[in-house]
């Protein structure tokens, strides 16, 4: 079944920004960050979690509404937004744009309004609908096939909203919240409710009545002082209920079947990600929703083996000659507060066969062959990130001469703009090939390599082979 994902984005953006302490998120240029951070992050979760098969987010532009024109005090009473969440929506659309995610919002109406709409016609395709909201009024949309995914603890926990939960909670079906509603008032809107009128008594009139305008119907008979409240405020309650119906019928620029989920634009998730320095949650992003790329058309697969006592030397003698680029990996003990910690293990790679050795275990010849070849200036070598590498190689004793290339100096030569220059995300981008471990069941011994410096991909080699 096709699945549509809704998200109230202004609801989920303000949310985060009081979730997270704005002093923790800002870039160097003191733009805050927090808001679009705790978004980008529960919206990472969301897709992870729900797999969608459509998706969109929908804004408010504005408080002026066709509710206002109602009603002034329509949601008078909130406080006026924080000068750190200022210009943050626009971010987490940039953020929607380079993840091709798409965006609505219609001057005159709500979020809610826009996500009422799309709830209709998805509905009518025999669509699950999923709704992520902070906002009660969006409870109402619920029914068998639509789900509210409503945020009880900033944006990290989610409570499903079903029938069922609806009902648990406010002795109501979905269908009558709204009424509920209209009784109980929404502080946050600013709708006052009827003094001395609970929920659990306006659950018993609507259980009694039906639904709002069987109560209307029946004020006269309602005893004791909640109902002398409820006739006294009457206008009140029909202008709440007036005012709290989501329309589902807004004219949109797009229809369900637009929102279908795309894979993203790879290099505008790098400038967007850049510019709001977003390092982690890249990682995060390119991690978990590795399923949504498509640009990897295969791996990359190097034949090689470990290198046992006695065979390094003649490993390097066939494979590492004056003509031949030799990529290097080092490995090296935990880094200290002195800097990376000294080298213990090496990988290879040649033009034809790749080789993984252990520098604790190396025999004099083969030391002696290493260090001349880690020496000799005339003998080409590629590395990623070489600094850190090169210094560990330096406290076990192994200068590094002859480094014709740094993949992650190239990199940041090319796009000086980027916080991160990760090997396997490079060969993504400029290879369209995906560094990644053969998993085949065969695949055993694995041993790990993390290339140097301080953002670190992973190698791993086997005895059969080495995937790089």
């Amino acid at each position: 079944m096709s699945r549509l994902l809704l998200l109230d984005g202004h609801s989920l953006a303000y949310r985060a920004f009081f979730a997270l302490p704005v002093e923790n998120f800002s870039t160097t240029t003191g733009q805050s960050t927090n808001a679009v951070y705790g978004f980008t992050s529960m919206l990472i979760n969301l897709l992870r979690d729900e797999q969608p098969t459509h998706l969109a987010v929908a804004f408010d532009v504005s408080r002026q509404t066709f509710r206002t024109q109602e009603y002034a005090e329509y949601k008078a009473g909130r406080a006026s937004t924080p000068d750190e969440f200022r210009g943050q929506v626009d971010l987490v659309k940039e953020v929607l744009d380079a993840l091709r995610i798409q965006h609505l919002e219609l001057d005159g109406y709500e979020a809610d309004d826009l996500i009422a709409t799309l709830t209709s016609r998805a509905r009518e395709k025999g669509m699950e609908v999923l709704i992520c909201s902070g906002d009660r009024d969006t409870l109402q949309l619920v029914d068998e096939g639509t789900t509210v995914l409503y945020p009880v603890r900033g944006v990290s926990e989610l409570s499903r909203m079903t029938p069922e939960a609806v009902e648990a909670k406010y002795g109501v079906r979905p269908e009558r919240y709204s009424d509920l509603a209209a009784m109980v008032g929404e502080s946050s809107d600013n709708l006052p409710g009827v003094p001395g009128v609970g929920p659990k008594t306006a659950a018993k009139w609507l259980t009694q009545h039906g639904d709002l305008s069987g109560i209307v119907d029946n004020a006269p008979q309602l005893t004791g002082k909640a109902g002398q409240a409820l006739r006294d405020h009457l206008e009140q309650v029909l202008r709440n209920r007036r005012l709290n119906q989501l329309v589902a019928d807004v004219e949109l620029p797009v229809g369900v079947d637009d929102l279908a989920v795309r894979g993203w634009d790879r290099e505008e998730v790098h400038r967007v990600f850049d510019g709001l320095e977003f390092r982690v949650l890249r990682e995060r992003l390119f991690t978990t929703l590795e399923s949504a790329e498509t640009e990897a058309e295969e791996g990359i697969d190097v034949e090689g083996s470990v290198l046992g006592a006695g065979e390094l030397a003649g490993w390097l003698a066939t494979h590492a000659g004056p003509q031949t680029r030799v990529a290097v990996v080092v490995h090296a003990a935990p880094r200290t507060a002195a800097g990376p910690g000294e080298a213990t293990a090496l990988a290879l790679a040649g033009a034809e066969r790749a080789g993984y050795v252990d520098l604790l275990e190396l025999g004099e010849d083969d030391e002696r062959a290493l260090a001349d070849f880690l020496a000799d200036a005339g003998r080409p070598k590629v590395l990623h990130d070489a600094k850190g590498q090169v210094r560990s190689l330096e406290q076990r004793g192994l200068p590094l001469e002859g480094v014709v290339s740094d993949t992650a100096l190239a990199a940041y030569l090319v796009r000086p703009d980027q916080r991160s220059y990760d090997l396997a995300d490079l060969a993504l981008r400029y290879l369209h090939r995906e560094l990644r471990l053969d998993d085949e069941p065969e695949a055993q011994g694995q041993l790990e390599l993390a290339f140097g410096g301080d953002d670190c991909a992973t190698s791993r080699c086997r005895s059969s082979g080495c995937c790089a």
